[in-house]
């Protein structure tokens, strides 16, 4: 009775260790990858090939350096818009709850402006730039297309560079200590009864 409590116990930590890592993109309304320009969505992925040639990254980019960022669209009605990327540095320290509003108009946006690809359209429905972060921060990434009434959707996604990120070790460190100690115990009570 015993031994069994210790395997599914055992069994939930293996379930949960695979919930800590990043996202896993188990379905596309959980995938943290995908951008809202209204009520359209793009795939957005980044690779630093030089440092992590086979790691995605769509949040932080955990290192400096050459990184490729690319913007599948995934509503085909941005395939027919013109649409750009820019990058600005988080010059008001706005962090992750930045918003278009947060920016300060088109003037301070220009001003912080470390990346502008013109707007174009993407018939294929894939955007890829390529940018060089010399230096680690916190960055704010602005898409926007405009439809050919007039009507812009833009998305602004903050993300930092350079920036290495512990908590998640901590988490899965403490969970998996957790887990040892209620074994442990499970154990040892077995073995006194």
């Amino acid at each position: 009775m015993h031994m069994t409590r210790v395997l599914v116990c055992a069994a939930l930590l293996s379930a949960l260790a695979g919930n800590v890592q990043g996202h896993g993109g188990v379905s596309v309304e959980e995938d943290v990858c995908i951008m809202k320009l209204g009520d359209m969505r793009s795939h957005f992925t980044g690779y630093i090939p030089e440092s992590r040639s086979t790691q995605e990254f769509c949040e932080d980019i955990p290192d400096t350096g050459n990184v490729i960022m690319v913007m599948d669209f995934m509503s085909d009605e941005l395939r027919g818009m013109d649409v750009d990327f820019r990058i600005v540095r988080d010059v008001n320290k706005i962090g992750v709850t930045a918003t278009w509003e947060d920016l300060g108009g088109p003037e301070a946006i220009e001003k912080a402006s470390v990346y502008h690809l013109e707007p174009k359209k993407y018939p294929h429905g894939t955007l890829s730039a390529r940018h060089r972060f010399d230096e680690a921060g916190m960055f704010i990434g602005i898409v926007t297309a405009r439809d050919a009434e007039g009507q812009v959707r833009t998305s602004v996604f903050p993300f930092s560079v350079g920036r290495k990120t512990y908590w998640s070790y901590g988490v899965a460190m403490l969970l998996a200590v957790g887990v040892s100690v209620g074994l442990y115990r499970l154990a040892t009570k077995g073995s006194a009864s």
